[in-house]
């Protein structure tokens, strides 16, 4: 994608900070009869709706999607007067609260509860925060050490209250994704996060998280609780911030992005998809399994192809010229190391002789000493002729970087030597790059081979197809026949609509006749 080209996109994959591991834990719980029925009557307004036999002041999808959620938050948010369910995900929440805070009391890890609906208001009226709350006191958690980030009004509070936290004086935080995402930065002694209810945005659960996987954090190993009520709108829910998340993910990632991108940002559910919720069909969870199965079978096969192609390429490009360029220099460090054994004779005791600037030298202390006034002559840190030195011509430069003069001797390779200030030491210098020639051609052959045998391997990785693509092809399918059920309204919605603009027509033009 364009954007990609264009901008410099670093992601936590590719930074590798030093975070914690996070221990993803997905609570399900079963709905209640209540709960049950009123999603049923949710499938009802859906149709009055659709059918339009409801102002849309009145009553409309997103209200009906609103109603659903605050549903499979809690049932008491539908009416005060209806019973608390024991096996609600708020009870089931406050169990692990209480758990984990039991658990690390001795060292005085905290928590962070995310919930954006039923915040708490301050009126009386009922709300899943004062809830939770009251449920950990009366099993034993002291009141101070549950607080609510609507209490800090004020960016002196927050500091105080994030303070707090940090040192372990408050165990529980709760609050919403707009009040306690971004800019909270508590994580110092943070062991857990429980995700109650699940925001429209992708960005809202990756603000939660975090908030708990993030430098500074001493725990090595972090839990994240993320609860669903069965049969309800959370499940949908998450689908949808999962399909949005799929878009994102094309772009902003380091792995190999899909072709196409489909944006998603829907608000509401169809009338399909409550229907569906509301009769338990199980086609919605093979779909939503499916969906992830299918998406990551898809993202295999893209880095298996980017792979195969950039191996293709290399066949072609890359290999015979690496291993020509190999073979060049392989040959040519066989040629000096020959050249000089030839130079050395049998005597390696004694000096060889040096030329340098056209004189030449007999004694290493005359020689060094002149290598030593040809560096103090030079106008310009560029490579200059210096002589000759065991039949290798001698370059003398200035590296600017390492601020060192260096001499770059050459038969066939070229092979470098660092000055330092010493008469023999340089001459030392000198004939150490030398006699390295025979440790730089042995691990010259040895990068032949190993090209060779990447070559080789290139040749038989190519030609291998996806493993997984029967398992693809027969998944996509599956895919687009759950597609196929799953929409089937659509076309009767088209259908419906256009009698319904037929008939209104028709009317109008009765109205005109009369008149």
């Amino acid at each position: 994608m364009m954007f990609r080209e264009v901008a410099d996109i670093q992601t936590a994959d590719m930074l590798n900070l030093p975070v914690p591991k996070a221990n993803y834990h997905n609570i399900s719980v079963k709905p209640s009869e209540f709960q049950k029925e009123m999603v049923a009557e949710l499938s009802k307004r859906a149709d009055r709706v659709r059918n339009r036999m409801v102002d849309s002041s009145i009553d409309n999808m997103l209200k009906i999607t609103n109603d659903g959620r605050k549903l499979a938050l809690d049932q008491r948010m539908m009416g005060e007067i209806i019973p608390d369910f024991e096996g609600s995900k708020i009870n089931a929440c406050v169990e692990n609260i209480f758990d984990l805070w039991q658990k690390h009391k001795e060292k005085s890890l905290a928590q962070l509860v995310f919930c954006d609906l039923s915040t708490p208001k301050g009126d009386g009226t009922f709300n899943v925060y004062d809830d939770m709350k009251k449920k950990l006191v009366e099993r034993g958690v002291p009141e101070d050490e549950v607080r609510f980030i609507h209490e800090a009004d004020s960016e002196t509070k927050k500091k105080t209250l994030f303070s707090q936290v940090r040192q372990g004086e408050v165990r529980a935080l709760f609050g919403s994704t707009q009040k306690m995402g971004a800019g909270t930065n508590v994580q110092r002694k943070l062991i857990a996060l429980h995700d109650i209810d699940c925001p429209w945005r992708p960005s809202d659960l990756e603000q939660r998280s975090g908030r708990i996987i993030r430098q500074g954090n001493e725990n090595p190993e972090v839990e994240i609780y993320r609860y669903v009520t069965e049969e309800t709108f959370d499940a949908y829910l998450y689908q949808l911030v999962e399909n949005k998340q799929k878009f994102i993910s094309q772009i902003m990632t380091s792995k190999s992005p899909v072709r196409c991108a489909e944006d998603i940002d829907e608000t509401a559910l169809s009338y399909a998809e409550i229907k569906m919720l509301a009769t338990g069909n199980p086609h919605i969870k093979e779909k939503m399994d499916l969906d992830i199965q299918v998406s990551k079978l898809r993202l295999l096969k893209q880095n298996f192809l980017s792979e195969k192609y950039a191996l293709e390429d290399s066949l072609i490009k890359y290999y015979p010229a690496e291993i020509r360029r190999q073979e060049e220099k392989l040959s040519g460090l066989q040629e000096d190391l020959t050249h000089l054994q030839n130079q050395l004779k049998n005597d390696k005791e004694h000096f060889a002789g040096m030329t340098v600037d056209g004189v030449s030298y007999t004694e290493k202390a005359e020689a060094g000493e002149a290598i030593l006034s040809a560096c103090r002559n030079m106008k310009n840190p560029g490579p200059v002729p210096l002589g000759t030195y065991r039949g290798f011509d001698m370059t003398l430069s200035f590296d600017t970087l390492n601020r060192e003069y260096e001499i770059e001797l050459k038969h066939k390779s070229r092979h470098r030597a660092a000055l330092g200030s010493d008469v023999f030491g340089n001459i030392t210098r000198l004939d150490n790059a030398l006699k390295n020639i025979e440790r730089k051609l042995k691990l010259a052959e040895e990068q032949h081979e190993n090209l060779l045998a990447q070559y080789e391997t290139a040749k038989t990785e190519v030609t291998k197809e996806f493993a997984n693509e029967d398992e693809l092809n027969e998944k996509t399918k599956r895919l687009d026949e759950l597609n196929i059920l799953l929409n089937m309204d659509k076309r009767e919605n088209e259908i419906l609509d256009e009698k319904e603009d037929t008939a209104v027509e028709t009317t109008r033009e009765s109205g005109e006749i009369e008149r």
